[in-house]
């Protein structure tokens, strides 16, 4: 399948310049390749601050922190948007912060957080051990596909 039948926007809020964008398309192709996803396939990721994050984690779980990485999956599909996965936001501070600790570059931690995300938006959870594994497994092969080894943070 070729990434041209994937559509994926990633917007970087402007304060966060060294997020690069093309990385993070790159991860997010990878996964859709990797999961076989029907195409067309559409999907956004944001690439913001901490607040912000922060923000949609209060309104939409009732979780008044930032977090590294949320999923809005699309839900009913409206008329016109029949391919849209949904969408994924990245707190940037946050990965940035769990890169330093695993030792590990920001790039790397931002393509775990974007196919751990996009996982989501493909029904993966990881609330009960099995299913968590398995998404770790997948996690773990489309990192390697694409030359990275990262150690997921615990949550």
């Amino acid at each position: 399948m070729s990434s041209a039948q994937y559509h994926v926007d990633v917007q970087v809020a402007a304060e966060l310049e060294d997020a690069s964008a093309g990385d993070v398309r790159e991860a997010a192709l990878a996964v859709l390749r990797h999961q076989n996803v029907q195409a067309p396939a559409e999907l956004s990721i944001l690439l913001t601050d901490s607040e912000s994050v922060r923000q949609l984690n209060r309104t939409y779980r009732e979780r008044d922190e930032a977090t590294d990485v949320l999923s809005f999956p699309s839900g009913e599909m409206m008329p016109g948007a029949e391919h849209y996965l949904g969408d994924v936001a990245i707190a940037i501070p946050v990965a940035r912060a769990q890169a330093a600790r695993s030792g590990h570059e920001l790039q790397a931690e931002l393509a775990l957080l974007t196919i751990h995300g996009i996982l989501h938006l493909l029904g993966y959870d990881h609330a009960i051990p099995d299913e968590k594994e398995q998404m770790w497994q997948v996690q773990e092969e489309v990192l390697s596909q694409l030359g990275l080894h990262v150690i997921p943070t615990e949550e």
